[in-house]
């Protein structure tokens, strides 16, 4: 179960990157009159697929993957969320369900906009609706790439992309090599739409090649230019 925390005010937010970074600071601190702040463990889920939204949620420290269920139960993750990101935009201007479930992949603290009033200040801020209009054009291009990466890459292909992925996305630890999130072998095959079994004989097999280096659920890159050329990632 989620837990209610002492909310953080919008004003003091040093997410450089949030799209809320543009209001005014008269409307910052709307903002911070009307959001909740939730605590939610690792495992823990913010919302379901299928569930109708009701607010716009803003991640203020963790990291969150957004994943749906096949015909056959299979879990598919189709994106991740970290610190100063938002998540259930696409429902909430759409007026639908939830496309996905989140689930927070580290404890994670998380502002919760009700429907209402982000429809307000989206009124009150052009520059946010534009923000919004860019996001949006981003996850299709992503769900396009990803549908074509599915149907012509190879499993090696699709695991050295995963890698590089949350690479980009959650960065890496001091060493500059280990990737800063752990990921089971199950939750790996689910980012790149393969079985475990595969995911773990294809990670061995770069492991084997001295590409990466497995320690756990702990993934170090060792040849990251060499990982770019396998992904086969086309800009």
């Amino acid at each position: 179960m989620k837990a209610v925390v002492n909310n953080i005010p919008c004003t003091n937010c040093e997410h450089g990157k949030s799209i809320f970074c543009h209001l005014t600071e008269e409307e910052k601190s709307f903002l911070s009159e009307v959001k909740g702040l939730n605590y939610y463990k690792k495992g823990q889920t913010i919302f379901y697929e299928g569930n109708h939204a009701h607010g716009i949620f803003c991640l203020h420290d963790g990291k969150i993957k957004l994943s749906k269920l096949g015909k056959d139960g299979k879990e598919q993750i189709v994106r991740f969320a970290k610190t100063g990101e938002i998540l259930g935009y696409r429902a909430l201007l759409s007026n639908d369900n939830y496309q996905a479930t989140a689930t927070a992949m580290v404890d994670s603290y998380i502002c919760i906009i009700p429907k209402d009033r982000f429809l307000k200040i989206m009124e009150m801020n052009s520059k946010l609706s534009l923000k919004l209009i860019n996001l949006l054009s981003k996850d299709l291009k992503t769900a396009e790439q990803h549908l074509i990466d599915i149907a012509q890459k190879s499993v090696k292909e699709r695991i050295a992309e995963s890698l590089m992925v949350l690479g980009s996305t959650f960065g890496y630890l001091k060493d500059q090599k280990t990737l800063n999130i752990s990921m089971t072998r199950s939750e790996i095959a689910d980012m790149a739409g393969t079985t475990t079994e595969s995911a773990i004989r294809t990670l061995i097999h770069l492991s084997d090649e001295k590409i990466i280096d497995l320690e756990g659920k702990n993934i170090k890159i060792l040849k990251p230019q060499k990982l770019l050329e396998i992904a086969n990632i086309n800009d």
